[in-house]
Order: C-alpha cells, then sequence, then structure tokens
C-alpha cells in the first residue's frame, strides 16, 4: 500500500514539475514577445513621418468617438 503512495506522489511531482515548465516557458516567451513588440515600435519611431502618421490616426480616432456620441443621442 505505500509503495502505491509513493508512486502516486512521485506521479503528481512528475506533474507539477512538468507543469512549472510550461508555466516557465510562456513567461518566457511572453517576454521575448514584449522586447520583439518595443523593438519594432522604436523601429517605427524612425521611420519618417511618423509623427504626422500618429496625428492622422489620432484624428480618426476623435472623429469616430465623436460619430459615435452623435448616434447615441
Amino acid at each position: 500500500m505505500k509503495s502505491q503512495k509513493s508512486s502516486r506522489v512521485d506521479l503528481l511531482e512528475k506533474k507539477i514539475q512538468a507543469l512549472i515548465g510550461v508555466v516557465q516557458q510562456l513567461l518566457d516567451e511572453n517576454a521575448y514577445l514584449k522586447d520583439l513588440a518595443v523593438g519594432t515600435l522604436e523601429t517605427i519611431k524612425c521611420m519618417p513621418d511618423y509623427e504626422e502618421a500618429i496625428d492622422k490616426l489620432k484624428a480618426q480616432v476623435t472623429e469616430k468617438a465623436s460619430a459615435e456620441a452623435e448616434t447615441e443621442t
């Protein structure tokens, strides 16, 4: 009976270690994606006409918000 409990405990420990490995891999991948996103943003900021594009996007968002506000009233 004791060997069954021991083998079950061993199995559960292996499963926990596997889950820990998966979570660690997800955390590493998340950090990599964050670095990739930041790098991409910094690259885009160096492109010509970046500020103009941002201003256009801000204007579009403002127009969309005001259009939605008009349809609600």
